[in-house]
């Protein structure tokens, strides 16, 4: 009986605290994005070692490897879950709309969506493309990649609210996600540890700049 139960608990898999050895897996992977996240906005990508990934996500070297092949490839992953964050707040926000809202102020409440995602935990906007981010080939290409992505969404939006954005609407668009990125990397100079940086300065910049671009493809 004894051998039984114990070929059971082989076949089965060990449960332990609960959790089997898949969710035991995925528990650890999103505690190390989370120490990633903490670790790269506050010291930077390069100056953090796996080790001290590790110590603040309590989990051991051997076990990191299991779930990463490298410090880079957490980074990605990282990137990958802030952009599924942002994907679903942008998503909701655009089922959201009301119908009777004019293309210009639904616009500007997405825009306001794509700003809180990252500026809402300013740590996200610092390992994203502050001095918290990775500068690796690997990493330029998937955050181009997600920039890409991010220009599509901006065409899907454009379409849903009936702006009229003409043949060069992908380079526009690219053009639109850029800038968004710019001015809010601008705006992270201005807020450094233990100081709130000005919000609606923010937002402003980010309104303006989209009036600019609106008016040029309604030119066009």
């Amino acid at each position: 009986m004894a051998g039984e139960a114990g070929d059971r608990a082989v076949a089965t898999g060990r449960r332990i605290r609960g959790l089997d050895a898949a969710e035991r897996r995925a528990r650890r992977r999103e505690d190390l994005l989370d120490a990633a996240l903490e670790l790269f906005s506050a010291q930077g990508y390069q100056d953090t070692a796996i080790e001290q990934i590790c110590k603040h996500a309590y989990v051991g070297t051997k076990s990191f490897y299991e779930v990463f092949t490298g410090k880079e490839a957490l980074y990605l992953a990282l990137l990958d879950r802030i952009v599924a964050d942002v994907t679903g707040r942008l998503t909701s926000a655009l089922d959201a709309l009301d119908g009777d809202q004019d293309e210009s102020e639904a616009a500007r409440a997405l825009i306001r969506h794509f700003a809180d995602a990252f500026v809402d935990d300013v740590r996200v906007a610092r390992v994203t493309f502050g001095e918290g981010r990775a500068v690796t080939p690997s990493a330029e290409a998937h955050r181009r990649a997600n920039r890409r992505w991010a220009a599509s969404y901006v065409e899907t939006a454009w379409l849903r609210l009936g702006v009229a954005a003409g043949p060069h609407a992908r380079a526009v668009a690219m053009g639109l996600i850029g800038g968004l990125f710019d001015i809010i990397a601008d705006w992270l100079l201005d807020s450094g540890p233990g100081r709130s940086a000005d919000r609606a300065s923010l937002q402003d910049g980010l309104d303006r700049f989209y009036t600019v671009v609106s008016s040029g493809l309604s030119a066009s």
